[in-house]
């Protein structure tokens, strides 16, 4: 069974720690990607409250076998959710801000600048120059 999942690019977690890693990755991506509110407490007491584990234990294991933060991990996933809003441009940067829980446009704009080195503008910008419509593809 687990041969023939790997094939279809698929495998089986046994390893409760790997679990674990994967619960935490998947309550940070739906968080991220609007699946599930942005928390208002601090995402440490969020993951210790949905998964009924210790943080600290939490974060060494995470960092242990992911070899990143999750603090790291969560910034990445918003940048990314961030990037694709951007692009699809219903949005302004202050209801994007909003949508993931960011205290501020400026913090949202700070923390792109500095995971990508662009900023949002910017980016959107060199986006939107790639980007033919379609009566010209």
């Amino acid at each position: 069974l687990n041969t023939e999942l790997q094939a279809l690019g698929f495998s089986i977690i046994d390893d409760r720690k790997h679990r674990i890693i994967e619960k935490i990755k998947n309550l940070i991506i739906k968080i991220a990607h609007g699946e599930e509110e942005a928390p208002k407490q601090n995402i440490s007491f969020y993951l210790s409250e949905q998964l009924h584990l210790d943080y600290n234990y939490l974060s060494s294991l995470f960092s242990e076998i992911e070899n990143t933060t999750i603090e790291k991990f969560f910034i990445n996933q918003k940048t990314e959710r961030v990037k694709e809003l951007l692009v699809y441009d219903e949005l302004t940067l202050n209801e994007i801000a909003f949508h993931l829980g960011y205290s501020s446009a400026a913090h949202l704009s700070n923390q792109f600048k500095k995971v990508t080195g662009l900023t949002p503008g910017y980016f959107k910008k060199v986006k939107e120059n790639k980007r033919k419509p379609l009566d010209e593809v």
